[in-house]
C-alpha cells in the first residue's frame, strides 16, 4: 500500500507516544478506581435522536452511511440514523436507562473511549480523541455531596499526572440556577442563549461579548454589563460569596422576595457549600468562578471548568457539571453529575509542551538471542518461563551476529540481551563486538547492556533491576 496523506484532527502517535499516552490512562483509571468508580464500555454509535439531545453541539456529529446508501441518506431522518459519540456523557445515560434493573445506584462509573466531533481541528483540538469520564448517576435523587467528590476526585487524579509534567490543577465551579436566577431577575428570557455566550468570554473578551449579548440574546446595555459583572464576581469562601452576590443584586434592582432571586439563591447555597466542603479537604483545589456557563443545553446545576497553571493557552482540560433531565424513563429520572478530560489534548501538551517521554518503546525487559535458527526453539523456552514469572521477554527476529541483536534490543530500550547456553559457551566474549573474552560458564548470561555488566543467570530464578524491568515516564532534561 502506498504511503497515504494523514488526515487533519485524526492524531496517530508514534510508539514512545503511546507508551505516555497509556500511562496517562492506567493513572487515571487506578485513581478512579480507589474512589469506587465502576469501568464500563459504551457502543460507538448511538441514534441520532440521542446524539441531538446536547444542542449546539449536533452540528458536530459524524453521522454513519453504508457504501449502498451514499446519495440517498437524505430518506432517512436524522434522527433515525446512526452517528458516531462525540462524548461519553449521552451514551451513558442511554446505558443507564437501558440496564437500569442491573445497576446499583447510586452508580459511579468511569469511562475512557475515543470519541469523535467535526470541530476545526487546531493545536490540541482533534476530531477523534480520547476522552476519561467519571460519573455518578442516582435513581430519582442524587445527593449534593456528589458535587463535592467528584471535582476532588478529578484534582488528585490529576495530582498523580504531575509527576509526567503536568502543571497544578485547579477546578472553577458555578452554578447555572445561580446565573439563570439573576439573568431573570434582570428581565432576561433567553437563558441558553445568555450562558452560551457568557461561556465565550474567555476566548471573545468583555466588549464581545456585551455586544454578543445585545444583538443575539435581546438584552440592553445594562442588562449586558450586569451580566459581566455577575461573571466577574469573585470571593475565597461561601459566606464572602454570599455577601458579594446579594451587593450586586441590590446594585441591580433584584430584590429579594421573588422566584428570580429564590433559583439564584439556590444555586449559591450549593455553590458555597461545593467550596467550603473541598476547601476542607484540598485547600484551594475548587474555587467559585462565575463566569463558568458550560453553554451546553443539559446541565441543570453545578459546572466546572479546569485549569492548569501557567497554561492559559491551553484552557479548560476538564469540564462538567450536574444534569438532572438527561436520563428519564417514563416519569423516572436519573440525575447526574459528571467530569470529563479531554485526555487526547492533554497527553500532547505534556509530549509537546511538558517534555514527558517514555523510557523504552518496547514493553519487553529482555530480548532472548538467537544463536542459529536451529536453536530457536531453546530461546523460545527460555522466553516462555521468564513470561510465565511475569518478567516481558521478547526473542530475537533473526540470528544474526549477537551485537546486531544487542543493537536490535538496544533502539527498542530493552534493558537486557539473554545468551542461551550456547550463545554463552561460545560467544560469551564476543557478545559486544570488541570486548575481551570473559570466562566461559557454561550456562545462560544475562548482559545488561546500559551498564555492560553481563552475569551467569538462571531463567527459574533471574530478576531484573526493578528500575529497569518496567517502561517508565518521566520528563526530558
Amino acid at each position: 500500500m502506498s504511503k497515504g496523506a494523514s488526515i487533519s484532527g485524526f492524531p496517530e502517535w508514534l510508539p514512545s507516544e503511546r507508551v505516555v499516552e497509556q500511562r496517562v490512562i492506567d493513572t487515571l483509571r487506578r485513581v478512579f478506581e480507589l474512589n469506587g468508580f465502576i469501568g464500563i464500555e459504551t457502543r460507538a454509535v448511538e441514534q441520532g435522536a440521542s446524539l441531538l439531545k446536547k444542542g449546539e453541539t449536533s452540528k458536530e456529529i459524524y453521522l454513519l452511511s453504508r457504501l449502498q446508501e451514499v446519495g440517498h441518506e437524505s430518506d432517512t431522518p436524522i434522527e433515525d440514523r446512526l452517528g458516531l459519540h462525540f462524548d461519553l456523557t449521552v451514551p451513558l445515560s442511554r446505558y443507564v436507562v437501558e440496564h437500569s434493573g442491573s445497576l446499583a445506584f447510586p452508580f459511579k462509573r468511569w469511562q475512557i473511549q475515543k470519541v469523535w466531533r467535526g470541530e476545526r481541528p487546531q493545536e490540541g483540538r482533534f476530531r477523534e480523541f480520547v476522552q476519561a469520564d467519571i460519573d455518578v448517576v442516582g435513581n430519582g435523587d442524587l445527593p449534593a455531596h456528589y458535587e463535592v467528590e467528584l471535582p476532588l476526585v478529578m484534582v488528585s487524579a490529576l495530582e498523580e499526572l504531575r509527576a509526567f509534567g503536568l502543571p497544578k490543577a485547579t477546578v472553577h465551579a458555578n452554578n447555572r440556577k445561580l446565573s439563570e436566577g439573576f439573568y431573570r431577575g434582570l428581565g432576561l428570557s433567553d437563558i441558553e442563549g445568555v450562558l452560551r455566550e457568557i461561556d465565550k468570554l474567555d476566548k471573545v473578551g468583555a466588549d464581545e461579548v456585551v455586544r454578543l449579548l445585545i444583538e443575539s440574546c435581546g438584552a440592553n446595555e445594562s442588562q449586558a454589563r450586569a451580566c459581566l459583572e455577575l461573571a466577574q464576581l469573585t470571593a475565597d469562601n461561601g459566606a464572602e460569596l454570599g455577601k458579594r452576590f446579594d451587593m450586586l443584586c441590590g446594585s441591580c434592582g433584584i430584590g429579594h422576595d421573588n422566584d428570580a432571586y429564590a433559583l439564584a439563591r439556590e444555586g449559591l447555597d450549593t455553590l458555597a457549600m461545593i467550596v467550603d466542603e473541598a476547601a476542607k479537604i484540598r485547600p484551594g483545589s475548587v474555587i467559585a468562578d462565575l463566569k463558568i456557563a458550560r453553554g451546553l443545553d443539559y446541565y441543570t446545576g453545578s459546572v466546572y471548568e479546569t485549569f492548569l497553571e501557567d497554561a492559559d493557552s491551553l484552557g479548560s482540560i476538564c469540564s462538567g457539571g450536574r444534569y438532572d433531565n438527561l436520563a428519564a424513563q417514563g416519569s423516572k429520572r436519573y440525575p447526574g453529575v459528571g467530569l470529563s478530560i479531554g485526555l487526547s489534548r492533554l497527553v500532547s501538551y505534556m509530549l509537546h509542551t511538558a517534555g514527558a517521554h517514555a523510557s523504552r518503546v518496547s514493553p519487553a525487559a529482555v530480548l532472548v538471542a538467537v544463536w542459529n535458527e536451529g536453536d530457536r526453539a531453546q530461546s523460545n523456552a527460555i522466553a516462555n518461563v521468564l513470561r510465565t514469572r511475569g518478567i516481558a521477554a521478547d526473542v530475537a527476529p533473526k540470528a544474526v551476529k549477537l551485537g546486531r541483536q544487542i543493537r536490535y534490543a538496544d533502539r527498542l530500550g530493552i534493558p537486557y540481551v539473554w545468551f542461551p547456553a550456547q550463545a554463552a559457551r561460545n560467544d560469551a566474549g564476543t557478545a559486544a563486538e570488541g570486548d575481551e573474552s570473559e570466562e566461559e560458564t557454561g550456562g545462560d548470561e544475562v548482559r545488561d547492556i546500559v551498564s555492560g555488566q553481563q552475569l551467569p543467570a538462571d531463567p527459574k530464578s533471574w530478576e531484573p533491576d526493578t528500575v529497569y524491568a518496567r517502561q517508565t515516564v518521566s520528563l526530558k532534561a
